[in-house]
C-alpha cells in the first residue's frame, strides 16, 4: 500500500494555455523519490530541434528512466494533433506493469485530448486506484470539464498559479506526505465510481 494517503486518490493540477506543467510535475517526483518514495507513470518533455518550429514530444518513464517518443514528425507544414497514440499506450502498459512494483504514486503527465475522447491514460488511471495508488494528474483548463464528468469527488483540484515552487513546500500542498504509519483506505475510493 503506498505510502502517500493524500486526502482523494486523485490530485489534479489546472493550468492555462502556454503554462509550462513539466517543471512542477519533475519537482513532485524529484523530492519524492529524493525520500525514498516509489514512482511510477511519466513527464512529458519537449526535446527542441534547431531549424525545426516543432519539438518532439518525449515521455520519461519515472520507474525506469527510460523514454518514450509519443510524437510524430508528420513534416514541418503538417497541422493537427501529433500525437503518437500507440507510443503512448505503450507508456501507460509500461506504467500498468509498475503498479506490481506498489509504487507509492503514480503521475500521469497530462488529461489531454486523448484521455476526453475515451481512451490514453484513463484506464491507468482506474487500475492506480483500485490498486490504492494515488494518481498525480495534470489537467490542462480546456479539458477540466472533462476531466470533471471523468474523476467526480474522487479528485482534488489545484491551480498551478497558486502552488508553491519549492518541492517540499509543493508536495505538502497537494497532500503528498508519507505517513509514517499505515491509515486504513479512505472511504469512497473505489475506481469503478470513475467514468
Amino acid at each position: 500500500m503506498s505510502r502517500l494517503q493524500p486526502t482523494t486518490p486523485i490530485i489534479a493540477i489546472v493550468y492555462g494555455e502556454g503554462a509550462r506543467i513539466a517543471p512542477t510535475l519533475d519537482r513532485v517526483a524529484g523530492h519524492l523519490a529524493a525520500n525514498g518514495l516509489r514512482l511510477a507513470g511519466f513527464v512529458q518533455h519537449d526535446l527542441e530541434h534547431d531549424g525545426r518550429s516543432r519539438c518532439d514530444m518525449i515521455l520519461v518513464d519515472l520507474s525506469t528512466s527510460e523514454t518514450v517518443v509519443i510524437s510524430q514528425d508528420r513534416g514541418e507544414g503538417a497541422r493537427g494533433c501529433r500525437l503518437d497514440v500507440e507510443s503512448l499506450l505503450t507508456a501507460v502498459m509500461r506504467t500498468r506493469v509498475a503498479l506490481a512494483t506498489e509504487p507509492d504514486l503514480v503521475i500521469v503527465n497530462k488529461f489531454g485530448k486523448t484521455e476526453c475522447e475515451g481512451g490514453g491514460c484513463r484506464s491507468l488511471i482506474v487500475d492506480a486506484i483500485d490498486h490504492d495508488v494515488p494518481v498525480l494528474v495534470a489537467v490542462p483548463l480546456g479539458n477540466l470539464e472533462c476531466w470533471r464528468r471523468f474523476a467526480g469527488d474522487l479528485a482534488t483540484e489545484y491551480n498551478l498559479d497558486a502552488l508553491p515552487i519549492e518541492g517540499v513546500r509543493l508536495c505538502r500542498q497537494l497532500g503528498l506526505v508519507a505517513r509514517t504509519s499505515q491509515p486504513e483506505a479512505a472511504a469512497g475510493s473505489d475506481a469503478s465510481a470513475l467514468q
